[in-house]
């Protein structure tokens, strides 16, 4: 037996995973183990998708393992097998309690309860003391559910009950590091390859206000963050113990606080490992002498939200900042020698076809190593949801859609096939062009195309992922020697 099981549910890879070949470690899960750990309760993880873990697989591991709380994590678009998996375990173990928590949760808590009634309580927010106190409650026995801070759960009528939320964790360096010895460590991919890559979160929330972010709505709009001893503390950490020469930092803007970026990068050069890393940044946080501080302490790889080509349409969901200085900061990472990835999205609000157009154009002249175009998604908790909804643009309810690759939402020019027909216009232009495809052929060989045909695999490369199969490659990898 042990006391709680944290699950991300089975059968939940959804499009943009896919799309990306990426399957990455559920560090929210690792840090609410890591926290029950430490305070003596028997944990275990069950990443599904990792390990290929069928629902009826998952039956019975949890017939066999008789948890007293089982807390499942769930996004908008896998809400139905968070469902499912939640039936599973009250079929197989009746008195266990058992949680819903994640971003879909947080925001459509009540609704969550209404319509699975396997689902005991919603964790909102951050899980990690939330969690402890439920095992508090159910394992010993020392807390009423009506006492547990950010929880929402049904009174003995039936009826949902929110209890008030839990303040956000102030000092982040006070959590262990997430328990990934119970997670597959070796299961993980990128580009669809299996390696030594893996993810660490060095801070929570975001000052920004861009309308469409469902992090910064569960996080917060202020920025707290591991100290830089401590982020360096985990990144030798997860290389020593994992062999990990790869990080990539998944926070929402890892350059946000230049001064912790500059103290990162120097304990970095001090401690001499070899340890090549990447992270999302927005083009008015860098420069070019912070750009190459992180160049000289191994960052290879900068993800950029630019979102689009078009200054109306940044403005309209409060981006912050100009088409122009985004093409500045990609000269400067050409010039360093920095890989970029830019991300856009399609159907953003005021969007037209010719705004979909100069968007298409823009990624072509800015011309990054690679580019990821998504359509816009209105999640729940999110000023563009709440604005979706009331301008009635939302024309597909059902969550399962909601994987930024299906459209759901129309602008007022353009109806989701349209917004479709623009994310696929935008990829296929991007990726299939003769200087762009001999460029990365030569960085990266055969390697090239298998990361091009990942990258179109919903789109138009079905020949082209064929191919990559049948070729003799070896693993890829997103390192560059430092200058």
């Amino acid at each position: 037996m042990v006391d709680v099981l944290l699950v991300n549910p089975p059968d939940v890879t959804t499009k943009y995973q896919r799309f990306l070949g990426i399957t990455a470690p559920p560090l929210g899960l690792a840090y609410i183990a890591a926290v029950l750990e430490e305070a003596g309760y028997t944990v275990r993880i069950l990443d599904c998708p990792a390990l290929g873990m069928s629902l009826e697989e998952f039956r019975r591991t949890v017939r066999r393992l008789k948890p007293a709380i089982v807390s499942i994590s769930a996004t908008t678009p896998i809400i139905k097998q968070a469902y499912r998996a939640a039936r599973a375990v009250k079929q197989e173990v009746e008195d266990a309690l058992v949680c819903l928590g994640g971003y879909h949760p947080t925001f459509m808590d009540k609704e969550c309860l209404m319509e699975c009634d396997a689902v005991d309580v919603v964790v909102r927010r951050e899980g990690e003391y939330t969690v402890l106190d439920l095992a508090r409650s159910v394992v010993d026995g020392d807390e009423e559910l009506g006492e547990i801070l950010g929880i929402t759960y049904r009174d003995e009528d039936g009826r949902p009950v929110r209890n008030p939320d839990r303040p956000l964790i102030q000092d982040l360096d006070t959590l262990p590091f997430p328990a990934r010895h119970l997670l597959p460590m070796d299961r993980y991919t990128f580009f669809g390859s299996r390696t030594s890559a893996t993810t660490i979160v060095s801070s929570r929330g975001c000052p920004m206000r861009c309308e469409f972010c469902a992090s910064a709505a569960l996080h917060g709009h202020r920025l707290r963050a591991h100290s830089a001893e401590r982020v360096v503390a985990e990144m030798l950490h997860v290389h020593e113990r994992y062999g990990s020469d790869i990080i990539a930092f998944v926070d929402d803007t890892f350059t946000y606080d230049r001064r912790r970026v500059e103290k990162i990068c120097r304990l970095l050069i001090e401690s001499g490992v070899d340890i090549t890393w990447g992270c999302s940044a927005r083009v008015d946080t860098v420069d070019r002498e912070l750009l190459e501080l992180m160049k000289e302490a191994g960052c290879s790889t900068l993800f950029f939200g630019v979102e689009s080509g078009s200054q109306e349409i940044l403005d309209n969901v409060n981006k912050g900042f100009t088409v122009e200085q985004t093409k500045r900061v990609f000269e400067m990472c050409k010039d360093i020698g920095i890989i970029t990835v830019a991300s856009a999205v399609v159907g953003l609000p005021g969007e037209t076809h010719e705004s979909a157009k100069r968007t298409i154009k823009f990624l072509k002249e800015l011309d990054p190593d690679y580019a990821i175009v998504s359509v816009a998604t209105p999640y729940p908790g999110t000023r563009f949801y709440e604005r979706a909804e009331k301008e009635g643009l939302i024309e597909e309810k059902s969550w399962d859609k909601f994987t930024l690759m299906d459209p759901v939402i129309r602008t007022t020019e353009l109806t989701p096939e349209e917004v479709k027909k623009y994310q696929k216009r935008a990829m296929i232009e991007f990726y299939v062009r003769p200087r762009y495809l001999i460029r990365m052929l030569r960085r990266n060989g055969l390697d090239a195309v298998k990361v091009v045909g990942t990258m179109l695999a919903e789109v138009v490369a079905k020949r082209l992922k064929a191919l990559a199969l049948k070729l003799p490659s070896p693993r890829y990898d997103i390192r560059r020697k430092r200058s």
